[in-house]
C-alpha cells in the first residue's frame, strides 16, 4: 500500500518550513494592489510584484494589518509622508510571514517604512520632469503673451476649496474699484481624481472660447493641505495639458514650501490663491500710479509753457508798445521839421506883394501842411490800434483768459462741475474748481 501523509500534515510540515525560515518579521517591498476595511477594524490588503506589463503580476499575496497595530502604523506613515496608505503605492513593509492550515499563507504587517515611499513619489516626480523636458513642455505656457491688464479669467477649481473665497474676496473688494470677469469651471481639486476632473474642466473652458467667450487668462486655484492632497499636481496628463493650452495659464496651488510639476508648466505661479489676486490687482495699481504721474507731469510741463508762453507775450507786448511810440515820436518830429522849414521858405520869399504865382505856391504850400497833419493824424490812429490788439492790453482789470488743461475755453458749455480750469488774469494765474455751469437759457417771441 502506498504511503501518505493527511492533508493536515502537509499543511503542519509547511507552516513548519515557513516558521523555520522566517522566524524573525522581514522587509519586503511591494505594490498595494487592493485595500479593504473589515467591521472589525482591521485592514486587508493584496500585495503584488507586477511584470513586464501593468496587468502581469509576478507575485501576489494577501496581508493584513490587524486593528491592535493598524492606527499606529497609518499614524506614522501619514505623518512621515504626508499620504494615506492608499491602491496603487509601492512601499516598503516589515511582515511576520504567516502559514494556517486553514487560510493559507498571509503577511501580517507590522511596520511601514516612510522614507521609502517618499522615495518612491519622489523618483517618480523627477521622471515625469525629465519627461517633459525631453518633450519641450516646461517652457511651452510660459511663452504665450499675457496682457499688462488681464480682467477676463477662467477659474477652475472648487467651491470648497480652501483659498476660493480668498481669491474672490481679493479679487472684488480690492479697494480702487478694479473691475473683473470671472467664471467658475468646478472640478476635484484632491485625491486621484483630480487630474482628469481639471483636464474636463479645461476642455469646457475652450469650448467656451470656440463659443465666442473671451478669457485674458486660466486660473487653477487650490489652498494649501496635506502633501498627498496635493500629490495630484505632479501628475503628467495634467501637467501637459496646461503646457499644451492655448491661453495663458496661472497656477495657485499649495502653501510656500509646495512646488508642484503643474506651477512649473504653468505661464505664471505664486503660492497661494491670495497671492495671486494681490498679483493681479498690483498691475492695475501700478498702472494707475504711472498714468497719474503722468498727469502730473503733463499738467506741470503744461503750466510751464503756459508761464513761458505769457512771459513771451508780455515782452513782445512791451516791445511792440516801445516801438511803435518811438516810431510816432520820430514822424511827429519830421513832420514839424518839415512844417518849420516850409514856412521859412515862403517868410524868405514874401514881399509887400503876392504876385498871383506867389499866392499859388502858398496854397500848395499849405495844402502841404494839411497832408502832413492828415498823415499825423493817420499815426495817430494806428498807434491806438496796436495799442488795442496788445494781448498784454487785453488782460487788464476786470478780463480773463479761461483755460482747461491749457486750451481756451470760448463757452460755458463745455464746462461741469468738477472741472479744474486756469484764469488768467493781468497780474497772474488763479486755479478754480468748477462747482457749477449751465448756459443762459435765451428768451425768445
Amino acid at each position: 500500500m502506498q504511503e501518505y501523509i493527511t492533508l493536515v500534515q502537509l499543511q503542519q510540515r509547511i507552516r513548519g518550513a515557513v516558521d523555520g525560515s522566517f522566524p524573525a518579521p522581514v522587509w519586503v517591498r511591494a505594490e498595494i494592489h487592493e485595500m479593504r476595511d473589515n467591521g472589525n477594524g482591521h485592514c486587508y490588503l493584496t500585495l503584488v510584484e507586477k511584470g513586464s506589463g501593468r496587468d502581469l503580476f509576478s507575485a501576489k499575496v494577501s496581508a493584513v494589518i490587524w486593528r491592535s497595530r493598524r492606527s499606529l502604523v497609518e499614524a506614522a506613515f501619514r505623518q512621515g509622508t504626508g499620504r494615506r496608505l492608499e491602491s496603487g503605492m509601492t512601499v516598503l513593509v516589515l511582515v511576520r510571514v504567516q502559514y494556517s492550515e486553514v487560510y493559507g499563507m498571509s503577511l501580517s504587517i507590522e511596520d511601514i517604512d516612510p522614507a521609502f515611499t517618499l522615495g518612491e513619489v519622489e523618483l517618480a516626480r523627477q521622471r515625469t520632469l525629465e519627461r517633459l523636458r525631453r518633450e519641450g513642455m516646461l517652457d511651452m505656457n510660459s511663452t504665450l503673451p499675457l496682457c499688462r491688464l488681464p480682467r477676463r479669467f477662467a477659474l477652475i477649481t472648487s467651491e470648497t476649496a480652501a483659498g476660493y473665497g480668498d481669491f474672490m474676496s481679493h479679487l472684488y473688494d480690492n479697494g480702487y474699484g478694479f473691475r473683473f470677469h470671472t467664471r467658475l469651471y468646478r472640478a476635484p481639486m484632491q485625491g486621484p481624481a483630480a487630474p482628469e476632473g481639471i483636464i474636463a474642466a479645461m476642455d469646457a473652458v475652450m469650448a467656451d472660447v470656440e463659443a465666442g467667450e473671451r478669457y485674458d487668462a486660466v486660473l487653477i486655484l487650490r489652498g494649501g493641505g496635506a502633501v498627498a492632497d496635493l500629490a495630484c499636481f505632479d501628475d503628467y496628463d495634467l501637467a501637459v495639458n496646461i503646457a499644451q493650452f492655448p491661453l495663458p495659464v496661472m497656477v495657485a496651488v499649495g502653501h510656500e514650501r509646495d512646488t508642484h510639476i503643474c506651477d512649473m508648466v504653468a505661464a505664471r505661479s505664486v503660492k497661494t490663491p491670495t497671492a495671486l489676486a494681490d498679483l493681479i490687482v498690483n498691475a492695475f495699481i501700478e498702472e494707475d500710479a504711472s498714468l497719474s504721474s503722468i498727469a502730473d507731469r503733463l499738467r506741470s510741463s503744461v503750466a510751464l509753457k503756459m508761464d513761458n508762453l505769457r512771459l513771451r507775450l508780455e515782452q513782445a507786448g512791451r516791445r511792440l508798445a516801445a516801438g511803435t511810440e518811438v516810431r510816432c515820436r520820430l514822424e511827429r518830429n519830421r513832420t514839424d521839421m518839415l512844417l518849420m522849414r516850409m514856412r521859412k521858405a515862403v517868410s524868405l520869399r514874401a514881399g509887400n506883394e503876392l504876385n498871383g504865382l506867389d499866392m499859388l505856391k502858398l496854397r500848395v504850400v499849405s495844402g502841404t501842411a494839411l497832408r502832413i497833419h492828415a498823415e499825423s493824424g493817420k499815426l495817430d490812429m494806428l498807434e491806438l490800434r496796436i495799442r488795442k490788439g496788445d494781448p498784454v492790453a487785453m488782460l487788464r482789470p476786470g478780463i480773463a483768459y479761461v483755460l482747461r488743461d491749457g486750451i481756451a475755453v470760448d463757452s460755458v458749455s463745455a464746462l461741469a462741475p468738477g472741472d479744474r480750469v486756469d484764469l488768467m488774469l493781468h497780474d497772474g494765474t488763479a486755479r478754480c474748481l468748477v462747482e457749477s455751469a449751465g448756459c443762459k437759457e435765451k428768451s425768445g417771441r
